[in-house]
């Protein structure tokens, strides 16, 4: 289905850019939040026109002074069902909404998971009321969890909105602390820990620094680099030590996929119940709490802690998400058998 088309008009100011695309991403008015990504598509679809023409070369020349309309189609309806579905709710207003995501719940439809999603439920929690992202009545998705990973996501309901929070998550502006429950407690006092390449303390907080990059012949995992692939950060500080794990906050200064779980398992502290990077990891029956630890059925990670700027107010915005009931119960069970 079609919708209405409004344009967008503009003039090439001074010095611009080389090449149409980046010209144009640089000369749209901050409130149309048309973003380089959409743009990349509506050039080549024809609906960029410079001084009267359409062009649809991205890399085409442009000059100072050039007149440039973008035709946009308004979003249209999308055909992912809207499911009802109860959702923890922390806040929410006309351009954005922050939610604390269960465990077991798939953020956005993919072709094993078509139904069930978080973007199910909030179709049907919005019910009409969305004016929609990337020319589509949509969630604008601007960050993942993985499925079995709890806690905060904040998702654009507006364009404008969908735009300046993709900006603060593409600088690392953004703040982000999960809670995970580890194997072993990562201390400044572990000489294995100290040889671990990529590996720095700063005071009591372990920073691990390396590249990413999909694995090699898993391409469902990740892998540790230290040439090409992407730059990824994390700082590790232990809360508390229990028997043989160790509650610990983890500070994201970048957002790779995987990346608490595949830096955890690379300093040789895998998460409770990874399975991907735990190795399938069992504790022997004569731990402490060895039943719950054995059969503990996802990644014990919970993203606890989302800061950032509104990217239309301007306001400074901070969510906290307490540790879920089954990552509790987990470390009550420990406690427990610890004594």
């Amino acid at each position: 289905m079609s919708g209405s088309t409004r344009i967008v008009s503009l003039t090439i100011g001074p010095d611009p850019e080389s090449r149409l695309d980046k010209a144009v991403a640089r000369a749209v008015p901050e409130g149309e939040a048309i973003s380089r990504s959409r743009l990349a598509k509506l050039i080549p679809a024809g609906a960029v026109w410079v001084n009267g023409a359409p062009v649809t070369d991205p890399k085409a020349k442009v000059a100072e002074g050039d007149t440039v309309e973008i035709r946009v189609e308004e979003a249209v309806e999308v055909e992912t069902r809207a499911e009802d579905i109860p959702l923890d709710i922390l806040f929410e207003d006309a351009d954005l909404i922050v939610v604390n995501k269960p465990a077991d719940m798939v953020v956005h439809p993919a072709p094993g998971s078509p139904t069930g999603t978080l973007v199910n439920a909030l179709l049907h929690h919005f019910g009409g009321e969305l004016s929609g992202v990337g020319g589509e009545k949509r969630p604008g998705i601007v960050h993942r969890i993985d499925k079995d990973t709890s806690g905060i996501l904040v998702v654009a309901k507006s364009d404008r909105a969908h735009h300046g929070l993709a900006a603060q998550f593409a600088d690392h502006s953004m703040e982000r602390e999960y809670l995970a429950i580890c194997h072993g407690a990562p201390t400044p006092s572990d000489p294995r820990l100290r040889g671990t390449k990529g590996v720095s303390f700063e005071g009591p907080v372990l920073k691990i620094t390396t590249q990413l990059a999909r694995h090699k012949t898993d391409r469902q995992r990740q892998a540790v680099l230290f040439s090409g692939g992407r730059h990824a950060v994390t700082r590790v500080r232990v809360q508390e030590v229990i028997g043989t794990v160790a509650l610990v906050s983890c500070r994201l200064e970048t957002g790779r996929t995987h990346q608490i779980r595949v830096h955890m398992a690379h300093v040789g502290h895998a998460l409770v119940g990874d399975q991907t990077y735990g190795g399938r990891r069992r504790v022997s029956d004569k731990t402490p709490g060895a039943a719950a630890l054995n059969t503990f059925p996802r990644q014990a990670l919970h993203a606890a802690v989302l800061g950032f700027k509104h990217p239309v107010s301007g306001d400074v915005l901070r969510f906290e998400a307490p540790l879920p009931e089954d990552l509790r119960a987990l470390l009550t069970e420990i406690t427990r058998n610890t004594r």
